[in-house]
């Protein structure tokens, strides 16, 4: 259990930040990681818990407590207190295929739910469980898994994010011969093109996509499937033994209100992967550039993408950054005794906010109004607990960039999912259970935010390794991949 009385002899000590002056100049990581000694002594304060609620409940429902993905937490922490680095890698991988995600921009409802939360100083995990896995790469312990016999059976997995690159590595591991299909010039869906690099750097997608074509999966770049332009979704189906639909939840929350057309007002998902596609020297295409570049932006929406637009406009050097939340302001703390170890509704800081925008909550847009087509300001009203304006709080802002940061109502339904014929939940994402992940339609199954509505990526990897189980258990009678 690391040291016997390290939480009480050793106070908690988390990364840092490189200062914000430096790390607004380009779009690198900018966390310090802690050094061997700092590491072993946070590894130290872990009390393997009776009920180490960090592990994850096996639920299936966001917001309750620890990991989805039930990483092993209290085993590596002990390891790493000892130097057992290698050994910590190989516990963590058991249930994680992408810790290198997860440790930069997983928010880490294990840390909310750890004992030592309890007064605010929870075991730094996330921390912990990055450094474990960087060290496995640089120490070159992070070889291809080649399965030693091959199934014989064909999979289609359709959508390289999160869920689809953990549902393919599983299958392929089984020894099937996989086949990923992304519409884009590259893997990883939001990882790449959503998540700004100064959160992930993409070289880190690319090292384990390396490791996935050396394990036998075959990636399909610029392959749309489904759309007058795309793939026949029929022809996977005569061509493959089972599909897995993993393409996440792409259509976005919008707001139609007055002067939504106006020029200046676009998608946060709009503005995010050109960005990317900048770092990496990708052609943006026949598209209009976004740039924030000497422009009061403002955001509406509080949650990550929101922060993510704040920190790349930052990035652009715009003269303005503020942010909109309809919902009213959260407390600085929760109550422990009401919340814990669920996770908390408080007030979160993001890196992106210490580099400076203006926040603003119970805030409703009513319109946009705007000049030769294009946008000038919002007009805004205060809303109340239940979401209604306040009469006589109206208010307008200066804005010549507004993103929407609203997040995503459901899977893109046409082409792909109404060329199957794929029945859809009231919310109208593919209706699929977590019992075996298949849809309605035979030898086709779907996971992560296609599946579920939009989430976090360690959702999506939990998703996609029980998907895979499911697609082996039914191809093959029985299978041997966790879940």
């Amino acid at each position: 259990m690391g040291k016997i009385t390290g939480f009480l002899e050793i106070d908690r000590n988390d990364r840092i930040y490189a200062p914000v002056a430096e790390r607004l100049k380009d779009y690198r990581e900018f966390v310090v990681p802690l050094g061997e000694k700092d590491l072993r002594d946070q590894a130290a304060r872990c009390m393997n818990c009776g009920i180490p609620y960090c592990h994850g409940t096996g639920s299936v429902a966001p917001g309750t407590p620890g990991c989805p993905v039930n990483n092993q937490i209290p085993d590596w922490n002990d390891l790493v207190y000892n130097g057992n680095w290698e050994e910590a890698s190989r516990t963590l991988h058991s249930t994680n295929n992408f810790p290198e995600f997860t440790g930069r921009i997983c928010p880490a409802p294990c840390e909310a739910s750890c004992t030592l939360n309890i007064d605010d100083t929870p075991v730094t995990i996330k921390t912990i469980e990055c450094a474990i896995v960087d060290r496995a790469w640089d120490n070159g312990w992070l070889t291809p898994e080649i399965a030693p016999e091959k199934t014989g059976k064909k999979i289609a997995v359709v959508g390289s994010g999160p869920a689809g690159l953990a549902c393919a590595q599983q299958l392929a591991r089984a020894g099937h011969d996989v086949h990923v299909y992304e519409k884009f010039a590259k893997a990883g869906g939001l990882l790449r093109y959503g998540i700004p690099d100064f959160k992930m750097e993409k070289g880190i997608i690319d090292r384990r996509v390396a490791q996935m074509e050396a394990e036998g999966v075959t990636f399909h770049y610029g392959k749309a499937v489904g759309g007058a332009d795309g793939i026949d979704p029929q022809d996977l189906l005569r061509l493959y033994d089972a599909i897995a639909l993993t393409g996440g939840a792409e259509a976005p929350r919008d707001l139609p209100v007055p002067g939504r057309d106006l020029d200046g007002v676009h998608f946060a998902m709009d503005f995010l992967p050109q960005q990317n596609r900048r770092v990496s020297n990708e052609p943006l295409g026949d598209i209009t550039e976004i740039l924030a570049t000497g422009k009061d932006v403002i955001v509406i929406g509080g949650g990550d993408t929101g922060s993510d637009c704040i920190g790349t406009s930052n990035r652009h050097g715009a003269k303005s950054v503020t942010q909109l939340e309809i919902m009213p302001q959260p407390p600085e703390r929760e109550n422990k005794a009401l919340t814990w170890p669920n996770w908390p509704l408080k007030m979160r800081t993001s890196s992106s906010h210490q580099e400076g925008a203006t926040r603003d909550f119970a805030v409703l847009t009513q319109k946009f109004s705007g000049e030769n087509g294009k946008v000038t300001s919002l007009h805004c009203v205060k809303v109340d607990a239940k979401m209604q304006p306040i009469p006589g709080s109206e208010f307008e802002l200066k804005a010549d960039l507004v993103l929407l940061a609203m997040g995503f109502v459901h899977p893109v339904h046409e082409g792909l999912l109404k060329t199957l014929g794929i029945d859809l939940d009231p919310r109208g994402n593919v209706r699929a259970s977590t019992n075996d992940y298949r849809t309605s339609v035979s030898k086709v199954f779907s996971s992560g935010d296609m599946r579920r509505g939009q989430s976090l990526v360690v959702w999506a990897i939990r998703e996609g390794r029980q998907c895979a189980a499911s697609i082996d258990q039914f191809l093959m009678g029985s299978t041997t991949l966790p879940r």
